[in-house]
């Protein structure tokens, strides 16, 4: 089996083309020398792989200058067309195409699921629209999944592995009201979770990758805290947050509650379900 990946040497994407190398299928990284290909030549790149995912975008944990706001978008937005263009002009079409969403997406009030929601209307979430938008367009040619990343635990990159040194010296705590949704998953559940829609063919659409229990900030970082034997005593309020990040400390301000219906609908079973569990498996 073949499959190709964009952002293949990221965070999700290196643990991701590790574990499927491990199984026996061949990787075919899509790098930014292959994006700037002509389309043809794009096109035979992609040729004969059976799977595709899509994990190309700039980081969003910077500050939020006008010309970084294109930046998020149109990383996400031209490394989505260029594929799903690729696909449309292939004779034989890959059996899967799965692209990266987040569930930043939805509204910061409510519970939400795949059925039953609501979207937002700040920037992160029109960025994730069209990129949805633009992935959906090829899903009349062969079985597409928008899986939209929760925050993805990890003790040697993502928010946590920024987030531990702060902690362990005892100054962590929540940010912002610490209200906000804190929607979660192990990375050991994310890369399971992708593995298994790449396996379960009546699974289309978008899918929430989350843990079936979400938090708050507030109480995140008390469990964070405890596991590593700290206080939780301060508290770091939303203007400090945006005298350095500037508006993009929305991402850390607010927050949503996602399950993951699709998942466990389908028979998924979570390794890490629940959020002490999954911090103490982490820094153990």
């Amino acid at each position: 089996m073949k499959v190709a990946i964009s952002g293949s040497t990221g965070f999700i994407g290196s643990r991701l083309s590790n574990e499927l190398a491990n199984q026996g299928w061949e990787i075919v990284p899509l790098t930014r020398c292959d994006f700037a290909r002509d389309d043809a030549n794009f096109a035979k790149k992609i040729s004969g792989c059976n799977v595709i995912i899509n994990l190309a975008g700039a980081p969003i944990m910077k500050r939020w200058t006008e010309s970084y706001k294109k930046t998020i978008l149109l990383s996400r937005i031209a490394p989505t067309l260029k594929i799903t263009n690729a696909i449309h002009s292939l004779s034989e079409k890959p059996e899967l195409f799965i692209s990266a969403s987040a569930t930043g997406i939805y509204d910061s009030n409510g519970i939400w699921d795949e059925m039953n929601f609501s979207f937002s209307n700040d920037f992160l979430a029109e960025v994730c629209q069209a990129w949805e938008t633009d992935a959906m367009r090829i899903s009349g040619e062969c079985r597409t999944v928008i899986v939209r990343f929760g925050i993805v635990l990890d003790k040697k990159e993502g928010a946590l592995a920024k987030m531990l040194p702060i902690f362990r010296m005892g100054f962590g705590g929540p940010m912002g009201s610490g209200k906000q949704g804190f929607s979660w998953i192990h990375i050991k559940d994310l890369i399971g979770a992708l593995l298994f829609l790449i396996k379960t063919k009546e699974i289309s659409g978008p899918v929430n990758l989350v843990a079936p229990e979400f938090s708050d900030n507030k109480t995140y970082s008390k469990i964070l805290a405890k596991t590593l034997h700290r206080p939780s005593l301060f508290k770091v309020p939303e203007f400090a947050l945006k005298l350095f990040f500037g508006n993009g400390a929305e991402v850390l301000t607010t927050g949503q509650k996602v399950l993951p219906k699709k998942l466990i609908d389908s028979g998924y079973r979570f390794k890490f379900p629940d959020l002490a569990g999954a911090l103490k498996a982490i820094l153990k």
